[in-house]
């Protein structure tokens, strides 16, 4: 009884750890098809792609590829159209200008989102990092880099996100003092100190312009922390996000991939 039990252990063992090196084979190699390769690096479309291949334009290794369907690893194989070789990003970073009327969402049945500024062969797989109100503007950062987008989310981070915004109402120092100090806003606790700094005060508009930096991310919590002090947000735009700043090059709807050194930051302050 003892050999048997001690034959189906063995047996056990060998079986997922023939499973285990399977897993980890296919993580290393991480072969996909030339076709989705084209498309994750916006070179092609899938149908694009096609006609391409059919072109004789790609190749994979120097030989000519003549099925989208055939398999590659990015990591390892040369793929290239015209002879030039096609650079392998793992991940995608695009810096969004997101115009105020659309949602922060990868899909919705009755408003626009954020993803439809986007080519079709890029959204596929990208997500948002946060969420900005439907009427708020400026910097969102869409990526697929699931860890960073995690890490900037996380709470125990406190990443820093600094906004600019227009208010019904005189902004004071002591407005000032109790931002820093936390405010009540309806939830259990005080918000964490932020960071508040007159702009421009209008005494004949009775209106301010102002910056504020909180380290949280609380359902409309920008616009509640001022209703606390009984003021109203007429606009209300991001600015940045820790190290990444909302290029003043890009208008509402428009984006561009973040630099290297823009991804780096970003990595290394939520490390």
């Amino acid at each position: 009884m003892l050999i048997i039990r001690k034959q189906l252990a063995d047996l056990k063992a060998y079986l997922y750890n023939d499973i285990d090196k399977k897993i980890v084979t296919e993580r290393k190699t991480h072969m996909i098809r030339i076709d989705k390769f084209l498309s994750q690096m916006q070179v092609a479309t899938r149908s694009e792609s096609k006609k391409l291949i059919k072109m004789k334009r790609i190749t994979k290794n120097g030989a000519l590829v003549t099925d989208g369907g055939e398999k590659c690893d990015p990591q390892k194989d040369c793929i290239c159209l015209d002879g030039h070789p096609i650079a392998y990003q793992e991940y995608h970073y695009l810096m969004l200008h997101k115009p105020a009327g659309c949602v922060t969402a990868t899909e919705d049945r009755r408003d626009k989102t954020v993803m439809d500024y986007l080519p079709d062969n890029l959204r596929r797989g990208l997500s948002p990092v946060g969420r900005l109100d439907k009427d708020t503007e400026g910097l969102l950062l869409i990526t697929d880099d699931g860890a960073l987008n995690h890490s900037l989310l996380a709470p125990g981070r406190h990443v820093p996100k600094t906004y600019y915004a227009r208010i019904h109402g005189i902004v004071t120092e002591a407005d000032i003092t109790a931002f820093k100090n936390g405010l009540d806003i309806g939830e259990k606790k005080l918000t964490a100190p932020a960071a508040l700094k007159i702009l421009h005060i209008s005494e004949n508009e009775q209106t301010s312009e102002i910056l504020v930096t909180i380290t949280e991310g609380k359902f409309h919590q920008v616009k509640r922390m001022f209703q606390s002090v009984g003021k109203k947000v007429s606009y209300l735009k991001r600015l940045s996000m820790g190290s990444l700043h909302l290029d003043e090059k890009l208008t509402p709807g428009a984006w561009r991939e973040l630099t290297l050194e823009e991804i780096t930051k970003l990595k290394e302050e939520t490390t």
